[in-house]
């Protein structure tokens, strides 16, 4: 049995580092179209509940439709990267994240005296996989916006 002496020592670390990237991002991309198909499903089952600002029909389409057109025009990019349609992907991306952000800024429960009382779904206790996924989309898209700007996709 070999010791981990025995195994040569690369001393250039970047060179895995495209590969290692490339696999994030996909990751992340993955993440991202399941954000905005859970945020369709949830908000088309939830769109009477009690406690909860009704989101009108054209919003959650809005977003549905940037949703699938970021992740479409991302996609081309990871698999052809060209700097401009990096730079397009970002700007749906931005507009996806501030209308996900601005639904879910809507979509929490009201406190006032006299608001409903919010009625869970059945995915989660309260709002927290909303806010979890769509700040989450928000760190992707800040972390997809640093890699076609320094130039890290390709």
């Amino acid at each position: 049995m070999r010791s981990y002496s025995q195994y040569p020592v690369d001393r250039d670390l970047c060179h895995d580092a495209c590969v290692e990237l490339d696999n994030v991002l996909w990751m992340l991309t993955a993440l991202a179209a399941v954000v905005v198909l859970l945020t369709r499903m949830r908000l088309s089952a939830t769109g009477r509940q009690p406690g909860h600002a009704q989101i009108p029909g054209t919003i959650l389409n809005a977003h549905t439709v940037l949703g699938v057109c970021a992740l479409a025009v991302w996609i081309y990019y990871l698999t052809s990267p060209s700097d401009m349609v990096g730079i397009v992907a970002l700007v749906v991306w931005w507009f996806e994240v501030i209308v996900g952000i601005l639904i879910l800024a809507r979509w929490l429960p009201g406190a006032g005296k006299h608001a409903a009382p919010a009625v869970d779904d059945s995915w989660a206790e309260g709002p927290y996989l909303s806010i979890l996924g769509h700040v989450g989309l928000l760190v992707g898209v800040i972390f997809f916006t640093y890699c076609v700007l320094a130039g890290k996709v390709g």
